[in-house]
């Protein structure tokens, strides 16, 4: 069995230190990005966090990481803010799951598991950009809200493919 799949267990210290590590990630990258101007629309500095989350630790940490970082977020910042943040919860929830159950459950090829997960986590977002427009009347389509923010965080996405199996290749795994 390929060795990068080892099973992680969330009676672990390892398991909860590093996931709440890459939550307090998720959140203070953003604010670092936000200080020096940088948009987080543009570099998608809260998705790194949750998505190496779920290729170190599996999909629970993924979860874990891609839903209390955009909650902790928004209540110590405002930022992404309401309803933003509504919408961005099942997106990074999603990315961070299936990236980490695809990754290290099914053993599949970083990038794989990384486009897999990508497309996921945009679906889950169209999806809840829908529900959340039709509760408050908003006139955005979410092909549109989806489309839009594909097309401004391309540099976040890019990034993504570069940095993140770089990133994975030198890190130890669990």
């Amino acid at each position: 069995m390929n060795q990068r799949i080892q099973e992680n267990r969330t009676d672990s210290t390892h398991f909860w230190v590093y996931t709440a590590l890459l939550i307090a990630l998720g959140v203070l990258v953003p604010m670092i990005f936000h200080q020096f101007g940088v948009a987080g629309k543009v570099f998608l500095p809260m998705h790194f966090p949750v998505i190496v989350a779920g290729l170190l630790f599996g999909p629970f940490s993924g979860l874990l990481v891609g839903l209390f970082s955009p909650v902790l977020s928004f209540l110590l910042t405002g930022m992404p803010p309401f309803p933003t943040v509504v919408v961005m919860v099942p997106e990074l929830v999603t990315y961070g799951a299936v990236i980490g159950w695809l990754y290290q459950k099914r053993g599949l090829n970083i990038w794989i598991a990384l486009v897999t997960s990508m497309i996921a986590g945009r679906l889950s977002l169209a999806l809840a950009w829908w529900a959340v427009a039709r509760l408050l009347s908003l006139s955005v389509s979410p092909l549109a809200f989806v489309v839009g923010g594909i097309v401004t965080g391309v540099p976040g996405i890019i990034g993504q493919f570069i940095f993140i199996p770089l990133l994975i290749k030198r890190l130890p795994h669990t």
